[in-house]
């Protein structure tokens, strides 16, 4: 069956497009995409999809999620999260190796992709571990993960705090061409803390998590990478020197690329304040100016990319004392509207926004996706960004409801979400 897509907004940084569009898609692949009306002739054996007054972009790329699946399926399955992802808008999402059996090996990365293929919704892709079962002691089997599928490799969720262990990854990743994503933290500077060190965790009576703790591990990241070569990708940027640390090094011309999830620029620590353990996450909530830098290294790409960090956890893990409550929230079906949020500000523009979700991860991860080429898969995405609605638990997909933004007023709603043609998700009317 044939598909068109008429009348919308194109927004494609791929191909440097933005205007009005039709596209064709035909056995699951984009087969035309012509100017609004070129494809006038071809209506009479498809269906059509009017995307009048609405933006059609190439499927969101997540490069950071956690499904839980194996091990924890009470959070998340791989199921459930690619549903949230779908309704977020995304249609390629990468998972973190902390699952239950750690992803270190062949099996598990396998296992991971098997299920993905039979009750996916969305294009599943598996970041291997770095190190054998996270402990950071011992190089996991990265070459058999690479050979599984695997994209790149990280310990998400835990540092890599041994800097040899850590020289020799970048070493050994660099013949397959496949970036180390870190996780950056000393935890010496971190331990017990359960927010940022400032003047809110002081007033709170909780320990609190410096931004030296992740500077001074992005910059040692980069001082090895620049003795070994590798890519270094730093997870969930939080921190103005962080950031500056990043913007200094691609000055060099070395390959450091990094992300930002939408909580890190939406909400300060001030958010705290009224003890939600929804607002417990690693890195954690930072200062205004930490926010306003995030800010500003994405506006001068500094930042390449956005990515949720979507972290499931079941009612049991928060509902308790903050400074025991898990790590981490959901994040998939709030990323569009926190993210256009930063076009209202002109932090970006539309097009800027629309690229660190698509085409920019796929570039850094080597993804054949992110763009509504010609031939390509037809991933696409539909949304109305001047939408307006209440995020409650009833919008949510995931099996999880950890968010912070339960209540919001939020603008930018997904309308239509497809893989490879095929509607995977659709907005109630």
């Amino acid at each position: 069956m044939k598909l068109i897509i008429k009348n919308g907004r194109v927004i494609d940084p791929a191909n440097g497009l933005d205007g009005l569009y039709d596209i064709l898609i035909d056995k699951g692949k984009i087969s035309a995409v012509e100017k609004r009306g070129g494809l006038s002739g071809a209506e009479e054996d498809a269906k059509t999809l009017d995307a009048d007054g609405k933006v059609v972009a190439p499927g969101f790329v997540d490069m950071h999620v956690h499904f839980r699946e194996p091990g924890h399926e009470y959070k998340e399955t791989i199921q459930s999260g690619c549903e949230s992802a779908a309704a977020g808008g995304f249609t390629t999402v990468a998972v973190m190796p902390n699952t239950d059996p750690i992803n270190d090996n062949r099996s598990v990365t396998e296992l991971i992709l098997n299920v993905a293929q039979e009750k996916g919704a969305v294009n599943v892709l598996v970041i291997g571990a770095i190190t054998k079962g996270l402990e950071g002691t011992r190089l996991a089997e990265m070459t058999d993960m690479r050979e599984a599928g695997a994209i790149a490799f990280s310990d998400d969720g835990k540092p890599v705090m041994n800097s040899e262990i850590m020289r020799r990854a970048f070493e050994y990743s660099r013949l397959f061409d496949l970036p180390l994503i870190q996780h950056s933290e000393i935890l010496e500077l971190t331990s017990g803390g359960c927010m940022n060190e400032g003047s809110v965790s002081t007033e709170l009576g909780l320990k609190g998590m410096p931004t030296e703790a992740e500077d001074i591990m992005v910059y040692r990241d980069i001082a090895l990478l620049e003795r070994t070569g590798g890519r270094l990708h730093v997870a969930h940027i939080s921190s103005a020197g962080a950031v500056g640390l990043v913007r200094m090094a691609k000055s060099k011309g070395l390959p450091v690329t990094c992300e930002a999830a939408p909580h890190h620029f939406t909400l300060t620590d001030e958010a705290v304040r009224g003890f939600d353990t929804n607002t417990k996450m690693s890195p954690p909530l930072r200062a205004l100016k930490d926010v306003q830098a995030i800010k500003e290294g994405l506006k001068d790409s500094t930042i390449d990319i956005i990515a949720t960090d979507h972290a499931p956890h079941n009612v049991m893990d928060k509902e308790v004392e903050y400074d025991h409550a898990c790590f981490g929230i959901i994040g998939l079906e709030t990323a569009l509207p926190l993210t256009l949020r930063l076009v209202d500000d002109k932090t970006m523009t539309l097009y800027q926004a629309v690229e660190k979700l698509t085409s920019r991860p796929a570039e850094i991860f080597n993804l054949d996706c992110g763009s509504l080429s010609v031939g390509k898969s037809a991933d696409a995405v539909i949304f109305d960004p001047e939408a307006e609605y209440v995020f409650d638990k009833s919008h949510i997909k995931s099996k999880s409801k950890n968010s912070p933004f339960l209540g919001w007023k939020m603008k930018g709603k997904i309308l239509h979400t497809l893989v490879r043609g095929k509607t995977v998700f659709k907005a109630e009317a």
